[in-house]
């Protein structure tokens, strides 16, 4: 095989940024130059979105319009609705999400992605209206029909209303809004990569939003929080949490919510989870999962020992979410409504100084093959 040539693009870099930075040998994740941790003890997931999007913290009067504006724009058209209805219960999330935010751009053209005026408005109304979308597909799915969201409610607040229309406890608010903050961005990761690919193109943004959550539903991506809690329920009890963990090693098989291509050390964001764990459990009372959770880290800590490989974000993410009763399924959607602000974020820094991305490949096929005819085959 050619030396020049890196399966997955492993380090090869594809842009630069002044988004986001990580530094995998000391566990450091930075947006705009701050640390992700200062981010969740100090700000708000809208005011991380900001942040991300125009490069800087907003003044007062900057934050209270893009909350108004974001406020006002969480209802969707009921043609969306009447979409997310024709589909079958049966579906994931995400390809009900990803069809949505596709037929977004029908009604909110915004394919002059050289107007920046409508490229602010065309990034509100993507962070504003996929909490909305996740939460009516949740209920339509069941036969519930779908709860408007309210005008005097947090982001993070009022995503829970309309998933089960009752206010949260504060605690699962702060929690929840430090989850979307954790989830926003991550560098050149795979969903962005996609949606940078298609910007070059000078697709809309709805376009660009829709084919990086084709990339994140893989479960190599962001599919991978589901499949911790697949895992840890199947471990079912305390007591076979160290025997699963060996078997799984073993067997030379993926232990998920562990490892990272990057963090050669345990991911920060993993960190700040298992913090975030531990308030949750503290107040609403600890469950199995969690439990599980800490013997199979003490486990693999044990038995990963030397080899770099700690719990990434994934690990503690979905614990957190089963707690609040949010369904599997429902957590890498969670993840993309959290992404999007990455997303369009990368978008934005893309269309300064496009360039459309055209790889080249290393062609390992024959040459001068000769066609056989059908009757000779």
């Amino acid at each position: 095989m050619p030396h020049d040539f890196m399966p997955g693009l492993a380090g090869v870099p594809a842009a630069t940024s002044s988004i986001s930075d990580v530094d995998g040998q000391r566990g450091v994740l930075e947006y705009r130059g701050i640390r992700v941790e200062t981010l969740c003890s100090k700000s708000s997931y809208l005011e991380t979105a900001y942040l991300l999007l125009f490069g800087q913290l907003p003044s007062t009067t900057e934050f209270q319009r893009w909350v108004t504006d974001i406020t006002h724009h969480r209802r969707i058209k009921f043609r969306i609705i009447d979409l997310l209805k024709s589909l079958p219960e049966q579906g994931h999330p995400m390809d009900a999400l990803q069809a949505a935010v596709a037929a977004l751009g029908m009604f909110y053209p915004g394919r002059n992605v050289k107007d920046v005026e409508n490229n602010y408005w065309s990034a509100v109304r993507l962070i504003a209206k996929l909490p909305t979308i996740v939460a009516a597909w949740a209920r339509l799915r069941h036969g519930d029909a779908p709860i408007m969201p309210r005008d005097d409610l947090g982001f993070s607040e009022n995503f829970f209303y309309m998933l089960t229309e009752s206010v949260v406890p504060l605690l699962w608010d702060e929690i929840f809004d430090d989850c979307l903050i954790l989830h926003a961005e991550h560098t050149m990761n795979a969903s962005t990569f996609t949606g940078l690919v298609t910007a070059s193109t000078l697709a809309d943004p709805y376009t660009v939003v829709a084919s990086s959550i084709g990339a994140l539903k893989g479960p190599l991506h962001g599919g991978a929080n589901e499949e911790v809690v697949v895992m840890l329920q199947e471990i079912g009890t305390l007591d076979k949490a160290r025997q699963y963990v060996e078997h799984v090693l073993q067997n030379k098989k993926k232990l998920m919510g562990f490892g990272h291509r990057v963090y050669k050390v345990k991911d920060p964001r993993a960190t700040v989870l298992q913090e975030l764990c531990r308030r949750l459990f503290k107040e609403c009372g600890s469950s199995p999962l969690y439990e599980i959770a800490l013997e199979v880290e003490a486990a693999a800590g044990t038995m990963l020992k030397g080899k770099d490989i700690y719990p990434n974000v994934d690990f503690y993410s979905g614990i957190i979410y089963d707690k609040m009763g949010i369904d599997v399924d429902l957590f890498t959607p969670l993840f993309a409504m959290s992404r999007v602000s990455g997303w369009l974020a990368h978008w934005l820094e893309q269309l300064r100084e496009n360039k459309l991305f055209r790889p080249d490949q290393i062609y390992s096929g024959e040459h001068n093959r000769p066609y056989v005819p059908i009757d000779q085959r």
